[in-house]
């Protein structure tokens, strides 16, 4: 299906414009070490990324939210997390293509995603993206997180563009929810996370393989 030329793209970040699985994968091997528990290697890590501490919990130590010790375990990890941010996290191959492309164009793109500012930003700085975003949407900037649409509205918003008119690219299920509850264009980032269901279950309005593919459907 051809679709109609977005006025901009907005990004998640984990696994989809940025590779952090591995520092997310040392911060919780680091945890695991304090239960002298072996390291657990960045493939088998990854899938469980896009769901930040929650997702780490559940592979590096089998608990979810309903744990007596994931709190504890949370805060541990988040800690532990902070020290070490953007050290071997990287664009993913060919988004710095995209973003450059878009600009050239008149395109205006953004970041939407459920990471805390105190761990997004940092990352944003570090590898350089931070003043060229026309937004920059966290999981604490507004009072829902996705799969709520409130996200990808409040940066329709921002960067004065009609949800109708934008595309939302993203690795995990909720991301494809959020876009349809938001009115926008929904695409899956196949070279992500894909943690959980199938992403062929997700209802896309398309898949692209690697980033560079964005601009084959523009």
């Amino acid at each position: 299906m051809k679709l109609a030329a977005p006025r901009a793209i907005l990004f998640d970040l984990d696994g989809t414009f940025v590779d952090t699985a591995p520092d997310m994968a040392h911060a919780l091997n680091r945890l695991r070490a304090m239960d002298n528990l072996p390291p657990l290697d960045v493939p088998t890590v990854r899938p469980h990324v896009s769901r930040g501490a929650r997702g780490m919990l559940a592979v590096g130590f089998g608990i979810s939210s309903n744990d007596a010790a994931f709190t504890h375990k949370k805060e541990a990890f988040l800690a532990l997390y902070a020290e070490r941010l953007c050290v071997d996290s990287a664009l993913f191959d060919g988004i710095q293509t995209v973003v450059d492309l878009l600009e050239t164009r008149g395109l205006a793109w953004g970041i939407v995603t459920n990471k805390a500012t105190a761990y997004a930003a940092p990352i944003a700085q570090a590898l350089g993206f931070d003043t060229r975003a026309g937004c920059f949407v966290c999981g604490d900037t507004t009072a829902h997180t996705k799969p709520h649409p409130a996200p990808l509205l409040h940066a329709a918003n921002l960067i004065n563009i009609a949800p109708a008119d934008c595309w939302y690219v993203g690795d995990d299920e909720r991301d494809m929810q959020a876009a349809k509850a938001a009115g926008m264009r929904g695409i899956v980032a196949g070279y992500g996370y894909l943690g959980g269901t199938p992403h062929t279950t997700w209802e896309a309005d398309a898949v692209v393989s690697a980033p560079r593919a964005l601009l084959e459907l523009l």
